[in-house]
């Protein structure tokens, strides 16, 4: 009779410590999301006041707000999004007594910072002074450069292989890049011109496959970038998945070989002969989601005698924000101007 009445007190005793472990890790988990949720809280009258004040300085035209204030509005807009998530999971966290997802994976999270741009700039074996020009003008070098990275915006130059791998041209990149480290070389790729749609296709596949980032931008080195600009403008389109920002345009379709910007494949553009919309090849950005799409489909995307052209038609069918975006327009230079051309 002892030995049983002893047994069950052990037992409730070891129910009720059990019950009071529960308790105590329900109290430590709604405590400790709760001050997450305070600290998130706090800045929300900057963040308005940040989101405002983009959405002002862009729409009036005005010159845009710097890359450092951008790329706070993206971290704003992120933390709001996280503390929606975060309040829905302190509901269920009080019902089920679990330890938050977003306490757990929140280091983890914030190590793993999503880039607002790779841009790429499109040269070839014979352009070095337009990359030095460009390099003193808008691109950073060195720590300079690194910064800008850590903020969210990385640049490149893009540049293939030469038909005879391994001649002075490609030395003298390989020795560039060496110097610089700010080359993409994508050696499947070899430079012509008339392999241009090619190499931009090849540029955003790289890219996607190598940055995470919310934007892909293709530039031409003989372009001028105002990047607190771009920035500016990139992060507008934010909540658009699938963007094709660039300076919309359509024309004649040119079916004589004389002709400067000579299609072989004219015919297939109608009795018309002229172009679908599509943005200028001198700068045009497309969001992550386009890029991945370029990515995984290189092999059947057809490529056109001009990457502008080419670009658009992997476009067409796809439910994709077009955005005629004036600030892209490089031929006339105004404030808050994204580009211009040299």
């Amino acid at each position: 009779m002892n030995s049983r009445g002893s047994t069950n007190r052990l037992s409730s005793t070891s129910n009720f410590r059990s019950r009071m472990s529960f308790l105590m890790l329900s109290m430590f988990s709604t405590m400790a999301a709760l001050y997450v949720a305070g600290r998130l809280w706090l800045d929300s009258e900057n963040r308005v006041y940040l989101i405002q004040e983009l959405d002002r300085r862009t729409g009036q035209g005005r010159s845009a707000i710097s890359v450092d204030d951008t790329l706070k509005i993206i971290t704003c807009r992120e933390q709001q999004k996280r503390l929606t998530a975060l309040q829905m999971e302190l509901g269920k966290a009080s019902q089920e007594g679990f330890v938050s997802k977003h306490l757990l994976d929140n280091n983890e999270r914030d190590s793993k910072k999503k880039l607002l741009a790779v841009i790429g700039v499109s040269t070839n074996f014979g352009n070095k002074k337009n990359r030095d020009a460009i390099r003193k003008a808008w691109m950073p070098t060195g720590p300079a450069r690194k910064k800008l990275e850590e903020k969210g915006i990385v640049i490149r130059f893009v540049i293939g292989r030469s038909s005879n791998r391994g001649d002075s041209s490609d030395r003298a990149i390989d020795d560039e890049s060496r110097n610089s480290d700010d080359f993409i070389i994508l050696n499947d790729h070899v430079e012509s011109p008339q392999e241009q749609s090619k190499k931009t296709k090849s540029f955003f596949a790289h890219a996607v496959e190598h940055w995470d980032a919310e934007f892909y931008a293709k530039v031409n080195d003989n372009v001028y970038v105002n990047l607190d600009a771009i920035g500016a403008v990139l992060a507008s389109y934010l909540d658009k998945p699938r963007a094709y920002i660039g300076c919309m345009k359509s024309g004649e379709v040119f079916s004589q070989p004389e002709q400067k910007w000579y299609e072989p494949e004219w015919w297939k553009f109608g009795d018309g002969k002229s172009y679908f919309r599509h943005a200028s090849g001198e700068i045009f950005a497309i969001s992550k989601a386009l890029a991945q799409f370029i990515s995984i489909n290189r092999s059947i995307l057809r490529s056109y005698a001009h990457d502008d052209v080419s670009a658009g038609s992997w476009f067409i069918g796809l439910d994709v924000k077009y955005a005629d975006e004036g600030k892209f327009c490089c031929s006339s230079w105004s404030s808050g101007s994204v580009c211009a051309a040299a």
